[in-house]
């Protein structure tokens, strides 16, 4: 089983990034998909959810309007879409995949917000 998160980075405050996460060795359609972020010395936090047929979406109320998570099942392979990025958004960002009890995580991607 694998979760391998790219996109990451250093991007301007109001800048854009987009993160994918590419899933393989197991039931990519099945699982529920999940975005988390951890900035040192804070605990690791929910950032965004997707259904696994990808019709139901959950924020943060932190990122609510300003990010975005897709999924597409035929590429085993979710995304998160970063807008207005703000400097608080700074953090290590990972990949959650979830059915019932088993639950697997990416190594996580660094993104950076500063000018």
């Amino acid at each position: 089983v694998m979760l391998v998160e790219s996109g990451g980075g250093l991007v301007q405050p109001g800048g854009s990034l987009r993160l994918s996460c590419a899933a393989s060795g197991f039931t990519f359609s099945s699982y529920g998909m999940s975005w988390y972020r951890q900035a040192p010395t804070k605990a690791r936090e929910l950032v965004a959810t997707i259904t696994s047929a990808g019709g139901s979406t959950n924020y943060a109320d932190s990122v609510k309007g300003r990010f975005t998570i897709s999924r597409d099942n035929a590429k085993n392979t979710v995304y998160l879409q970063m807008n207005s990025l703000k400097p608080e958004d700074t953090a290590k960002y990972y990949c959650n995949g979830r059915y019932g009890v088993i639950s697997y995580w990416g190594q996580g991607t660094q993104v950076t917000v500063s000018s």
